[in-house]
């Protein structure tokens, strides 16, 4: 026991010697040229080191060190690629010999990183690459290194403060700036919660972000799950292209990594940008090749019209025609690169003053194929079923999709999202479509469709169409008289038809509409690209006009009289064709002198 004991005292008597010397006569920076010119050697760059090396051997093992800067490749402005104002890192000696690390001290502060891209394509990490050739580790090496274990790790704190990075772009002319103010990690053991903050900034051509979190960590002892509780994240963002030009977000949420499976899951337990709010799950397992993604969201009231004001909208049609003209396919390449299963749920969306409630939607996203697998919302007192597909594995996209839409008022419909009045019901309608390129003007024109749609107790409005005709009938009789102001208004009990869509162009070959007073039969076509509208219909009149301001009996009861619509979706224009109520005007004249004609033959021939 004895002899244990001196052999102890010697050790310690040994390592306090060995500290003493290396501390008293030995001066690390007697090794700064040294240092200079094997960097020199190995990477051609300058290494300057203004401020005094320091180093201390026990009770820890550490060095100080300051005004470090190492330069770009010459020519490259600003000159230093790297610079550090002061960096200082002390681990405990002894806890070392029972494989366990105590970091009493670990700091940065005042880095500069400037990373310069020239209009050569050459940047500020050429020539810093060593030898690059794969090394296999031995055998024994391998089986030493796993099955060596610490046993704690023990953290004083770690503090990193103003550090900067400059990304220049000599080329497009560019600068984004990356500014880590501080990150701080306070007292850290394992199996224990360690607090840790951040505050972050960067600036970019077209917007500035500024972040700051606080929350705490946890790394269980045997080094698979790595926690994070509390993690409470507040960032603005300001710039030209920003909704409002400025935007608030906030995120609590708590992360669990297995760090054994590669597993990562997310609980968002609040997430509020402007005025949306939500919050969610979401899973990642990211051991395989593509990183499986899967995400369940709930979203709040979501108004799109506040966050993208119509000012800024209406510029943005404006400038449409130009951006078509010369427009290109969307690049969805990066769906190659996503597994991702998302499910997502809106109390309501608003969009172009368009209202809609109770937004379920089922998405995944795998070997760059889309599916919308369903879409469900509630829309003006009816419901919207949607399924869609987007394959993006050519580089022109192709699509497919399935829309129904069942016991929707049409009219507030219309009214809110294009301020039309022209069409009142409840609409029932569902169309098949296909289609290849993203391309606005494109996907119109290679849009192929088919539908039905059938409106039910509505009316067409901007056109009377029964006082039309007995408009057009009284002047053709010769009643000049002013006409008897009607609402323009044309109340049916059903609307129904059929379309095709080709070239941007939609065909309905049997639209019918129906009430007590009047038939509406024909076809037409509506041009999606020019908004063009062209039908030509026959309307013929029902018994009697009374409940449209006409007489208890019209004379033109059953007459079919062609009906033309055409000018614009915004401003459609309607026409009788007058020629049909003359012919039928000569027709009860002609009748009117043959029964006088008759009439009188009768009385002539004695009453036969």
């Amino acid at each position: 026991m004895k002899f244990i004991k001196w052999l102890l005292a010697l050790m310690v008597t040994l390592i306090l010697l060995v500290t003493v010397y290396l501390t008293v006569f030995f001066d690390p920076n007697d090794f700064k040229p040294e240092i200079v010119d094997a960097v020199k050697k190995q990477t051609g760059r300058e290494l300057v080191i203004t401020d005094d090396l320091s180093w201390t051997f026990f009770p820890v093992i550490g060095i100080n060190l300051g005004g470090v800067s190492l330069s770009n490749p010459e020519g490259f402005t600003p000159k230093a690629m790297l610079e550090v104002k002061k960096a200082v890192a002390e681990v405990a000696l002894m806890p070392l010999f029972s494989q366990k690390i105590e970091i009493a001290e670990l700091s940065l502060d005042g880095a500069t990183i400037n990373l310069v891209t020239r209009k050569n394509g050459t940047s500020s990490f050429d020539g810093l690459s060593g030898d690059n050739s794969p090394k296999t580790a031995s055998p024994a090496a391998a089986e030493s290194s796993s099955n060596a274990k610490l046993n704690d790790i023990n953290i004083g704190g770690i503090s990193i403060t103003n550090t900067q990075i400059n990304m220049i772009d000599e080329a497009n002319k560019q600068t984004q700036v990356f500014t880590l103010s501080s990150f701080t990690l306070g007292e850290f053991s394992l199996d224990k919660f360690a607090p840790i903050a951040f505050e972050f900034s960067a600036t970019m051509p077209d917007m500035t972000i500024s972040s700051e979190a606080k929350g705490e960590l946890k790394l269980s002892r045997d080094f698979k799950q790595l926690v994070i509780n509390g993690l409470k994240i507040d960032t603005v963002v300001e710039g030209e292209s920003i909704p409002n030009k400025k935007l608030e977000t906030s995120v609590s949420l708590a992360t669990q990594i297995a760090l054994d499976k590669q597993q990562l899951s997310v609980d968002i337990a609040q997430l509020t940008a402007a005025s949306i709010t939500a919050a969610g799950k979401v899973g990642v397992n990211y051991g395989t090749k593509i990183p499986q993604i899967n995400a369940d969201f709930q979203v709040g009231d979501i108004d799109l019209d506040t966050l993208l004001p119509k000012t800024e909208a209406t510029a943005t049609a404006e400038q449409a025609p130009a951006a078509n003209s010369q427009a290109v396919e969307p690049d969805l390449s990066a769906l190659k690169q996503l597994d991702v299963k998302l499910k997502l749920t809106v109390k309501s969306i608003k969009v172009a003053n368009l209202s809609t409630q109770n937004w379920l939607m089922d998405v995944g996203i795998k070997n760059g194929v889309l599916d919308l697998t369903k879409l469900n919302a509630d829309l003006y007192q009816g419901q919207l079923l949607v399924s869609a597909q987007v394959d993006a594995r050519q580089a022109v996209a192709s699509y497919q999709f399935d829309k129904k839409v069942t016991g929707v008022q049409i009219r507030p419909l219309l009214k809110d999202a294009a301020d039309v009045d022209l069409l009142a019901g409840t609409a029932n309608f569902d169309v098949k479509g296909k289609g290849k390129s993203l391309i606005p003007e494109q996907l119109k024109k290679n849009l192929l469709a088919n539908g039905h749609f059938d409106i039910n107790d509505g009316a067409l409005y901007g056109v009377n169409i029964p006082q039309m005709i007995r408009s057009a009938q009284a002047k053709l009789k010769g009643d000049l008289s002013p006409e008897t102001k009607a609402e323009r208004k044309t109340d049916f009990s059903s609307l129904t038809g059929s379309f095709s869509l080709d070239n941007g162009v939609a065909t309905n070959p049997d639209l019918a509409l129906s009430s007590p007073l009047l038939r509406l039969d024909g076809k037409g076509t509506a041009n999606l690209l020019t908004e063009a509208l062209d039908y030509r219909l026959t309307a013929s009149l029902v018994n009697s006009l009374k409940g449209q301001g006409g007489s208890d009996k019209d004379a033109l009861a059953g007459v079919d009289i062609p009906l033309a619509i055409t000018g614009t979706f915004q401003k459609p224009e309607y026409a009788l064709d007058t020629k049909a109520l003359l012919n039928n005007q000569l027709k009860e004249e002609t009748d009117k002198a043959k029964e006088k004609l008759k009439d009188s033959l009768l009385k002539k021939l004695g009453g036969f």
